[in-house]
């Protein structure tokens, strides 16, 4: 996984006036919290901020005036309307620190004709380097049959990353297709044909 590096500032104005100012200014209002630290309340660019929460986990190299340090977003609050991120909550992390993070599930290729994909997670919580968080896990359903069950412990994951899902707990299996009740001129139809004999 790679590393975005975005500029802060550190922040010395609180409240709801002053975050409004922040955001007026494309800027976005951030707290970067833990390993036992005191919190830190910076002002991010806007835009920047917006291109790297499109990746899921990224792992955000803060650099600026007196901040020089590596987090993972943990609270992310949007515009509900506009979509635009109004505030972040960043956890310091530290190079070889393992993280627990819910990285995505995808799938590829077509499952058996007859049957239907159901997919009943699109993520599984694992632990990885904070560095070498992976960006998700493949799965390939290619020609899987009515029955099939894909549980966390099938999936592949990268080297170093460690599963935290419970390892039974079911990812997605292969059923049936539903079966298409009749229309009401097919019925009819039969029913004809019925008579007929």
């Amino acid at each position: 996984m790679s590393e975005v590096r975005i500029a802060a500032e550190p922040r010395t104005t609180f409240g709801k006036g002053a975050a409004r100012k922040i955001r007026r200014d494309n800027k976005v209002p951030a707290v970067l919290y833990g390993h036992g630290t005191d919190t830190l309340h910076l002002t991010l660019p806007g835009h920047e901020v917006l291109l790297a929460l499109r990746t899921a986990n990224v792992l955000i190299h803060l650099k600026g005036d007196g901040v020089d340090e590596l987090a993972l977003p943990k609270g992310v609050q949007r515009d509900p309307i506009r979509g635009f991120v109004e505030h972040v909550d960043l956890l310091l992390v530290k190079r070889g620190e393992k993280v627990t993070v819910d990285i995505p599930v995808t799938t590829v290729g077509d499952v058996n004709s007859e049957g239907l994909l159901d997919q009943q997670l699109v993520s599984v919580s694992v632990e990885a380097e904070a560095t070498h968080i992976p960006t998700g896990v493949e799965v390939d359903v290619e020609g899987l049959t009515i029955g099939t069950v894909i549980t966390a412990a099938d999936l592949k994951l990268a080297k170093g990353t460690t599963l935290i899902a419970e390892p039974e707990t079911v990812i997605l299996q292969v059923i049936s297709k539903p079966v298409e009740a009749p229309t009401e001129a097919e019925t009819e139809a039969a029913e004809a044909a019925a008579d007929a004999e």
